[in-house]
């Protein structure tokens, strides 16, 4: 018997949620989303605190998105703001997909500190620093790491996307098991995305994310334009090339096969095809209305033992004295002066930063969701700088839900019953699988 006690923090932490105490602190959004039909505009989207469906725990409880094709937005602040200078940030929580998942994320936001950030206006182009999580929709499976760069020069913010995971996620969306998501980024600009404390994707934020922070220091001259008498053939027909006297132009490619016989005990006087004599014409035929009635047409069945029917034609074959349309062969062009491009010139919009880890404060927590699948269960969240802090976390909260999946998986008689429900050929090998052990004991015996 598992018994569970809320985890506590053992150490420095910016934020921690378990949700077994309700929803204390947490701000639900009043706004609606922007450009979007006035009947699912609002962030009306239903939130439960509730325990899990299967393999719970007396005192444990999650956050759980409740509502269909509805936005979901609920918020809170942090304990304390991270500030990106030189410690790591650490994010971790969990999700569990209860009822799978079709078309919906699971992901958070951490949202950039502000003078006017009012959490009741949470909405979806509130500014954030970060998101991440798992989203789905269709066969697309993902687990996002989106943040965003100011430009030094010109103040504006772009969205960089982390490169996707190697590995296949659909078992973590599809199982409904709860699973540890954890992101690591360091004052190094390199990061690091574990599932259920295994590292499913690292890279740096300077090399392995789209587009690039940095643009290229020098960019192709709009201004620049191909010459008019630019030759960007490799090849041409060789102008001193002459059809030869003797180039028959009009000959045919095909030509009938003088050689062929007609094959014995072909029926000339058979058609291919013959009215079906069991065809009856229809009760409902209006001669009037729908015109003479026709049986339709079989294949005739005298021409299935016989060479072919109806009249013989000699078949065609290739002529040898086809050579088709002259043309002059292809030569190597004088003139050639390769494919043309534009001149390089400094791009003028080009910076340097070395340092993209060095990204906006953050204040703030927030999950703003659209899903066509309820029931999707978060717990225990955290945010530090220190991954042993956040592992002990994991090991209070995911690490017991662990344990408690293990115990309850049913055994392997048990599994094998419900892969045969789903898979009813499953059936001959398990009968083959035991049949065979007893054959031969009764053959050698």
């Amino acid at each position: 018997q598992v018994v569970y006690q809320t985890p506590k923090p053992t150490g420095e932490v910016y934020f921690t949620e378990t949700f077994d105490e309700a929803l204390t602190g947490w701000v639900l959004s009043k706004t609606k989303k922007e450009d979007t039909d006035d009947d699912i505009s609002k962030y009306d989207g239903r939130w439960e605190v509730e325990e899990l469906k299967e393999n719970s725990m007396p005192g444990d409880r999650g956050l759980v998105l409740k509502s269909v094709a509805k936005h979901h937005a609920i918020s809170s602040m942090l304990a304390k703001e991270f500030i990106f200078d030189d410690k790591p940030l650490i994010v971790q929580y969990e999700v569990n997909f209860q009822e799978g998942i079709d078309c919906g994320g699971a992901y958070i936001k951490l949202i950039s500190s502000s003078d006017d950030l009012n959490l009741e206006y949470f909405f979806d182009r509130t500014p954030y620093t970060i998101m991440f999580g798992p989203d789905k929709c269709g066969e697309d499976y993902k687990l996002h790491l989106i943040f965003r760069h100011k430009n030094p020069k010109t103040g504006e913010y772009d969205e960089k996307h982390a490169k996707r995971p190697d590995v296949d996620l659909k078992k973590f969306y599809l199982d409904k098991k709860t699973h540890l998501y954890t992101l690591v980024l360091k004052p190094d600009d390199t990061f690091e995305i574990l599932i259920d404390q295994t590292v499913v994707s690292k890279g740096s934020l300077l090399e392995d994310v789209v587009p690039p922070v940095n643009p290229p220091k020098e960019i192709e001259d709009p201004s620049d334009k191909k010459p008019d008498d630019w030759d960007e053939r490799p090849k041409i027909p060789d102008p001193n090339a002459v059809k030869p006297d003797d180039w028959d132009e009009d000959e045919p490619s095909k030509i009938e096969d003088l050689d062929a016989v007609k094959p014995e005990g072909w029926l000339d006087d058979e058609p291919e095809y013959v009215p079906d004599p069991n065809a009856k014409k229809p009760k409902d035929w209006d001669e009037e209305m729908d015109g003479d009635w026709e049986a339709p047409q079989i294949p005739n069945p005298k021409c299935k033992t016989a060479p072919g029917c109806g009249p013989w034609v000699r078949p065609m074959k290739s002529n040898p004295k086809y050579k088709g349309k002259w043309k002059a062969p292809m030569i190597d062009n004088p003139n050639y002066q390769g494919i043309w491009s534009p001149r390089k010139i400094p791009n003028p919009d080009y910076f340097e930063d070395l340092h993209p880890f060095k990204m906006t404060t953050v204040s703030a927590i927030g999950l703003e969701l659209w899903s066509m699948t309820s029931d999707i269960y978060f717990d225990n969240f955290i945010i530090c700088s220190e991954k042993e802090v956040a592992d002990r976390w994991a090991a209070g909260g995911w690490g017991l839900k662990k344990l408690v999946a293990s115990a309850n998986e049913p055994g392997m008689f048990s599994q094998l019953l419900t892969a045969a429900e789903d898979h009813p050929w499953l059936w001959v090998l398990y009968i083959l699988t035991l049949a065979l052990p007893v054959g031969l004991g009764v053959l050698f015996c």
